[in-house]
């Protein structure tokens, strides 16, 4: 076991003392615990899923039935399954699929409770958009001071393949900080490797370099940030970064910024930039994001305060700057986007959806690390009239937040700890033209009891059109071959 590094905290969960129970439920109780709401599980009754997604396996979580039989059809298209478990062949799948593509496919359910039928009818709506082919996320056990066994694993969204491009067999069993495409693109990727011989791992067109992303006058390396589409230059935080038990019940750990400034990174010429505008002392900049043009860069900014007494004070606002393609300059003044002061709420995570029309932001009482702030919410603006989107579909009463767009724009993945509130799962919704966004569902496992005994979290799920090119095998190499490049 390790000592945590600030970017790897997570919220302690109590689930972890199930482990010493020594007992497991085939099935979970609807209506019992807090995650097993619905008749079945995961629960796929009236969601829009994509054209492309993997068989939707389920099981139905009432114990005390029996004679379960689950018809689905579309058209002349009809597949009926008995038995608890409704578990795919993917041929099956596939046809019904290509069948109900831009309608639905309609299912009806019944069982035997206690002598007497149980039956209803619902829907799932295949939308002909395609999601992103792969999702990326980071599985980490939570824990406050601790982490172990960390891997980054690429996942193939149309069946249930999976990959591991960085774990701790190959990295010493060190920190590893979650990865992101530029855009969806395979191709534009990066991601952390934390501790002595580590660096940003950058892969531009399949070509993998490790960096040391700091020069003297920032206050600390990068450490939130994303890539510009055009693949040349990458704006960043620098970030001091302060975990906090909390004393009050109920509320486990606060993790903040005691500094915080921006920066931008010019990948050909191996240097580092910073701008007095967002580098002062009495403000703190955060989680900066391009626009889809690569014009603007959006990110969320703060007045110091002194923390963490005054942390339930700390709220951030979402402002946006002019952003030089051509030099990598960071312009002035700052477009205040949502204001903290007007709405209450303080902003972290902002993601610009790639035709440029959406904005996708998190929103929670206060701070900047909402994981561990259940409050927490997902909030969307249409860029083109200013207007909020009605999320109401997709949020829970539990934190929702880490999101990530398809490369059409018609697709998001998040991480939301909704339902068992301690383990952050990710769920998908998609956006149509006009801004309904669908009922959320999760990601489909091809052991549909997989969820239930899965003790580690999916964090910052990230979604890519294409394979990264790279494994676990090529990232030990560079830890322990390859000199970090360094930036001045």
């Amino acid at each position: 076991m390790r000592r945590i590094e600030p970017l790897c905290l997570i919220a302690l969960t109590a689930a972890l003392l199930l482990l010493s129970c020594g007992r497991h439920y085939d099935v979970r109780p609807y209506g019992t615990g807090t995650d097993r709401t619905s008749l079945l599980f995961p629960d796929y009754q009236d969601v829009t899923i994509p054209c492309n997604i993997a068989p939707a396996n389920f099981y139905y979580t009432d114990p005390e039935g029996s004679r379960f039989t689950t018809k689905f059809s579309c058209g002349d298209v009809s597949v009926t399954v008995k038995g608890r478990e409704v578990i795919w062949k993917e041929r099956q799948w596939t046809g019904l699929l290509e069948a109900a593509s831009g309608g639905d496919i309609e299912v009806e359910s019944s069982y035997r409770k206690d002598g007497a039928p149980v039956s209803w009818k619902w829907s799932i709506h295949v939308d002909g958009d395609p999601v992103d082919q792969y999702l990326t996320y980071r599985l980490i056990e939570p824990g406050f001071e601790v982490w172990d066994d960390l891997e980054i694993i690429e996942r193939n969204l149309g069946n249930f393949d999976t990959r591991v491009i960085s774990d701790f067999r190959h990295t010493g069993n060190r920190c590893m900080n979650c990865h992101i495409h530029s855009q969806g693109r395979g191709d534009l990727s990066m991601f952390y490797l934390r501790g002595e011989g580590g660096g940003a791992i950058l892969n531009r067109g399949g070509t993998l370099r490790k960096l040391t992303l700091r020069d003297s006058a920032m206050i600390s390396p990068t450490v939130y940030g994303e890539i510009h589409p055009e693949g040349r230059f990458g704006v960043f935080s620098t970030n001091i970064i302060i975990p906090a038990m909390h004393s009050a019940g109920g509320l486990r750990m606060e993790v903040f910024d005691k500094a915080s400034d921006l920066c931008v990174a010019d990948f050909d010429g191996n240097r580092m930039m910073t701008f007095p505008e967002t580098a002062r002392e009495d403000v703190m900049e955060t989680f900066p994001v391009f626009s889809a043009d690569g014009r603007y860069v959006y990110y969320c900014t703060a007045p110091a305060l002194p923390l963490p007494a005054e942390i339930d004070r700390l709220m951030y606002s979402l402002v946006r700057i002019p952003f030089d393609p051509v030099t990598g300059a960071l312009g002035s003044p700052a477009d205040t986007v949502w204001s903290a002061a007007a709405t209450g709420k303080s902003v972290c995570h902002p993601k610009t959806s790639p035709d440029g029309r959406w904005l996708l932001f998190t929103v929670a009482d206060y701070g900047t690390f909402p994981i561990n702030h259940k409050e927490c919410d997902l909030c969307m603006i249409d860029l083109a009239s200013g207007k909020i989107i009605d999320l109401s579909a997709v949020n829970d009463d539990k934190s929702d937040t880490y999101h990530s767009w398809s490369s059409n724009s018609r697709w998001f993945v998040f991480a939301s700890k909704r339902g068992d509130g301690l383990y952050g799962k990710p769920w998908f919704s998609h956006v149509s033209p006009d801004g309904t966004v669908s009922k959320p569902f999760l990601l489909p496992q091809k052991n549909p009891h997989f969820y239930d005994t899965m003790l580690r979290s999916f964090n910052v799920p990230d979604l890519g059109n294409s394979p990264v090119g790279f494994d676990a095998e090529a990232i030990g190499h560079m830890l322990e071959d390859v000199t970090a490049e360094q930036f001045e």
